[in-house]
C-alpha cells in the first residue's frame, strides 16, 4: 500500500506542476489587465498627430446634446447617442481652422453611425465630406508613436477634462501676437471647476513637445483683482519670455535692428532684463489705450544712452518730433502735437517706454514668487474696446478675469524650453 501511494504522489507531481503553470499563465495576463486597464481611446494618439486644439468633455446624459453634436449628427441621432453617453468625449479642430471642429465619440457595440470615421476604437464624425476625406488620407501616414509631452497629454484627454493645443491653434487664435507667445507653442493643461471660475495646471513647451520628463506641478493662482483702468498686466524674470518670438522671425529681426537699433548685442543684453507691462485703457482722447512697459536695464547706463541716441535719430527720419518735458522724461509726437510714445528714466538703470499718451503711474514691479512670468487681463473690458482677438474661445471672450502664470524648468537640455502652467479663469 505504502508503495502504491508513493508511486501515485510521484506521478501527480508533474501534474501540479503543470496545473501551476496554466494558472499563472491564464490568471498573470488578468491580473496586469485589472491593474493596468488597456486604455479606452488607442485612436487618440492618432489624432492628436493632427489636431491643433484638442479638447476632452464629460459626459452630462441628463442634459440636453451640445450644439456640436446636433450639428454633427442630427437631432434623432445626436438625443439617441447623448442619453447613452457615460465617457468622455472629444472636440478637435485641424490645421486649419476655418473647416470646421470634429466630434469624437468612443466606438460602441455595433455598426458605426452614418457618416461617421472609425478610427481604432474612436468614431470621428467631421464638419463635411471633404474634411473626413482629408482627415482620413491624413491617418494613413506612418507617424512615430508619441512621447513626451504629447504622451503625457493623451493620457489626461483619456481620463479628465483637458486640453491640448499647438503652434498652429495659437496662431488661428492670436493672429498677429501670437509670435509673443513662443514659450507655449505646445501645451497641455488639466481643467477643473471651482466656484464661478474655470481653473487649470499642465505644461507648455517651446519646442516639439517630446521632452521626456514632466515639470513640477503648479498651483492655480489666487484670485487676484486687476481693476480699471487696467486691461492687461504682464511681469516676468526675464525680457526673453516675451521677445524670443519676436528674435526667432529673420524679418522681424531685420526690421527692429533697421528701424529701431535692436542688434544682436541689444538683444543678447536685454534679454535676462526683469520687466513689468501694462495696457490701460485711455477714457479720451485718439488712443483706446496705452501701453507701458518698465525694464530694469543690465549694467552701463552709457550703452543704453547711445542707443537711445540712435533711436532718436531713427524717429526723427520718420516725421516725429521730440520733446523733453521733464528732466528724465521724453516724448514724440506727430506734426499736429499728439504724443504717441517715449521713456522716461525712473532710476539709473530701470527705464520706462510707453506708446501713447505720457502714462499717469507706473507698472508695478513686485517681486514675484515661485514663477517666472504672471498675465493678467480682463477679456471683456478688452473685447469692449476692441483689443481682443475675435477666434478666442467664447469662455475667454466673456469671462471677466483671466490669470496665467508660468514657471520654467531648471537645467537640463532643454534651455529652460519647457514650463509649469497654471490659471484661473473668473466668469463674474
Amino acid at each position: 500500500m505504502t508503495l502504491a501511494l508513493a508511486s501515485l504522489r510521484s506521478r501527480a507531481e508533474p501534474l501540479r506542476h503543470t496545473l501551476i503553470a496554466l494558472a499563472l499563465l491564464l490568471g498573470l495576463p488578468a491580473l496586469l489587465l485589472a491593474v493596468f486597464p488597456r486604455r479606452l481611446a488607442t485612436g487618440l494618439d492618432r489624432l492628436q498627430a493632427d489636431a491643433a486644439l484638442l479638447q476632452s468633455f464629460a459626459a452630462r446624459p441628463g442634459t440636453p446634446p451640445p450644439p456640436l453634436w446636433l450639428e454633427r449628427l442630427g437631432p434623432q441621432q445626436a438625443q439617441s447617442l447623448w442619453a447613452r453617453q457615460r465617457r468622455l468625449w472629444w472636440q478637435f479642430w485641424g490645421p486649419h481652422g476655418d473647416a470646421g471642429s470634429y466630434l469624437v465619440l468612443p466606438a460602441a457595440s455595433g455598426p458605426a453611425p452614418a457618416g461617421a470615421l472609425a478610427v481604432d476604437d474612436l468614431w470621428v464624425f467631421a464638419p463635411s465630406p471633404l474634411a473626413r476625406q482629408l482627415l482620413a488620407q491624413q491617418l494613413t501616414l506612418q507617424r512615430r508613436p508619441s512621447r513626451g509631452l504629447d504622451q503625457r497629454c493623451t493620457a489626461s484627454l483619456l481620463q479628465r477634462t483637458a486640453v491640448h493645443w499647438n503652434g498652429i491653434a495659437l496662431a488661428q487664435m492670436l493672429g498677429p501676437i501670437a509670435p509673443l507667445t513662443a514659450l507655449l507653442q505646445q501645451g497641455c493643461v488639466q481643467l477643473s471647476g471651482d466656484g464661478a471660475s474655470l481653473v487649470w495646471n499642465g505644461e507648455a513647451d517651446a519646442t516639439a513637445g517630446t521632452l521626456t520628463g514632466a515639470p513640477g506641478w503648479l498651483p492655480p493662482p489666487a484670485s487676484t483683482p486687476l481693476d480699471p483702468p487696467q486691461l492687461l498686466a504682464l511681469q516676468g524674470t526675464r525680457l526673453d519670455l516675451l521677445l524670443r518670438g519676436l528674435n526667432a522671425s529673420s524679418l522681424l529681426r531685420t526690421t527692429l535692428a533697421e528701424r529701431y537699433g535692436l542688434g544682436p548685442e541689444q538683444w543678447r543684453r536685454l534679454k535676462m532684463a526683469p520687466f513689468s507691462l501694462e495696457l490701460r485703457q485711455e477714457p479720451q482722447g485718439p488712443f483706446r489705450a496705452g501701453l507701458q512697459l518698465v525694464v530694469d536695464l543690465p549694467p552701463d547706463r552709457l550703452f543704453w544712452e547711445r542707443w537711445l541716441s540712435d533711436l532718436s535719430r531713427s524717429l526723427e527720419r520718420h516725421g516725429l518730433e521730440r520733446h523733453q518735458p521733464l528732466p528724465r522724461l521724453t516724448t514724440w509726437s506727430r506734426p499736429d502735437g499728439t504724443v504717441v510714445g517715449g521713456w522716461r528714466w525712473l532710476a539709473t538703470r530701470r527705464l520706462l517706454w510707453f506708446l501713447g499718451p505720457i502714462p499717469a503711474s507706473v507698472p508695478s514691479s513686485a517681486p514675484l514668487a515661485d514663477v517666472d512670468w504672471r498675465l493678467q487681463l480682463r477679456p471683456q473690458a478688452l473685447a469692449q474696446v476692441g483689443l481682443l482677438p475675435e477666434p478666442l474661445p467664447l469662455v475667454v471672450r466673456r469671462a471677466q478675469r483671466v490669470q496665467v502664470q508660468g514657471r520654467l524648468e531648471r537645467g537640463g537640455a532643454s534651455g529652460g524650453s519647457q514650463s509649469s502652467l497654471s490659471g484661473r479663469l473668473e466668469l463674474r
